[in-house]
């Protein structure tokens, strides 16, 4: 089965190797980033079936109780929709797999699903009515992009709490989860690791923006729509030259990754 796996990668022009080791970087350069919380939240890449159709009945995902700045492209941990494991020594989380394969299944675009408690985008969610404001050039870039769960529902410890969050995010690459956290989703691990950077960026500067006390700015609706249209071709630019950036960094610094 392994074999067809990677046979499936290959022929849908994506590398089996390069799924596990994109997976193993993003998640330790986002613990260097403090996006993770102990040995808690996922990163997962959906895997090509033997036809080489990506439909989130199989994905990658981090292991079970390790934590982000030790995984390597080994350790990741391959399940099929059932949450069987089909490879690797270690097992899945239970809320990782429910809100994982629901998205995967459910969602379009999501081969990358990214689900974490980052601290300025949670803080965000603790709001009533808390949402990204369109007010900051890293923000436009999420202009119509994200959607807002306002329900905290719990842990995901079933099937029904991960389609109920999949049938929120809709059409949408981001979700917004109140009380919890969010969950950024793309077609390969560059663009939604880029998002998920941008992201907790946009909102670190809404959060001290509104510490100040003071009201945000107002960006016309006409410059919103314009910036929201060029960030669609830039950040595609943007985000194979920061995702290059940090595999190279990580090559030098934590080889270790790799294997």
């Amino acid at each position: 089965m392994l074999d067809e796996i990677a046979a499936a990668a290959s022929a849908s022009g994506l590398s089996y190797y390069e799924l596990r080791t994109d997976l193993a970087a993003a998640l330790r350069w986002a613990a260097r980033m403090n996006l993770h919380e102990g040995v808690d939240n996922h990163f997962s890449i959906a895997v090509p079936d033997e036809s080489g159709a990506i439909n989130g009945d199989r994905f990658l995902i981090n292991p079970f109780g390790w934590h982000w700045s030790e995984v390597t492209a080994s350790s990741m941990v391959l399940c099929d929709g059932q949450g069987q494991v089909l490879e690797g020594d270690n097992t899945v989380e239970d809320t990782a797999f429910f809100i994982h394969s629901g998205i995967h299944r459910n969602v379009p675009n999501a081969t990358v699903v990214l689900h974490t408690h980052q601290p300025f985008t949670t803080t965000l969610t603790l709001l009533k009515d808390g949402q990204l404001k369109m007010c900051e050039q890293n923000a436009l870039s999420f202009h119509n992009r994200i959607a807002y769960d306002n329900a905290y529902g719990g842990l995901a410890l079933d099937n029904s709490e991960g389609n109920r969050l999949a049938s929120q995010m809709a059409d949408k690459d981001v979700l917004m989860m109140a009380g919890h956290g969010v969950t950024v989703t793309g077609p390969n691990m560059k663009e939604a690791f880029n998002d998920l950077y941008y992201l907790e960026r946009a909102a670190m500067f809404q959060v001290q923006a509104l510490s100040t006390g003071r009201e945000l700015i107002d960006i016309p609706a006409d410059v919103i729509e314009h910036t929201a249209q060029q960030q669609i071709t830039e950040s595609k630019k943007v985000a194979d030259r920061h995702f290059k950036a940090i595999k190279r960094m990580l090559a030098k610094q934590e080889p270790e990754y790799l294997q």
